[in-house]
């Protein structure tokens, strides 16, 4: 893992940190945006494991880590840290990708 390495709290998709300050989360922008709360603090530099996902549609994988629906990319398996409340506040069904949850 590079040390500018970062990880959505929400999604995953990990990219650096320049990245997301330039272009955001392909994903979750504009739930950020929505929310109104800065890209940088929805990423992490916490995280374990790594997916290349080609075909996010097509992946029991994907669908296993509930990215089926995103845009294709690297993503993290696990991500530590907590999203703002104004994020969670938006979506009624978040799970944390932190590995708190349990089903």
């Amino acid at each position: 893992m590079s040390s500018s390495e970062r990880a959505c709290m929400l999604c995953g998709l990990v990219q650096t940190e320049a990245e997301f300050v330039s272009k955001g989360c392909a994903n979750c922008q504009s739930i950020f945006d929505k929310a109104g709360v800065d890209t940088i603090d929805c990423i992490s530099p916490s995280f374990e494991g790594y997916v290349g996902m080609c075909k996010p549609n097509k992946s029991w994988c994907a669908r296993w880590l509930r990215i089926d629906n995103f845009h294709q990319g690297l993503y993290a398996v696990k991500v530590d840290g907590r999203l703002p409340v104004d994020v969670v506040d938006l979506l009624p069904h978040y799970i944390p990708r932190d590995g708190s949850h349990v089903e």
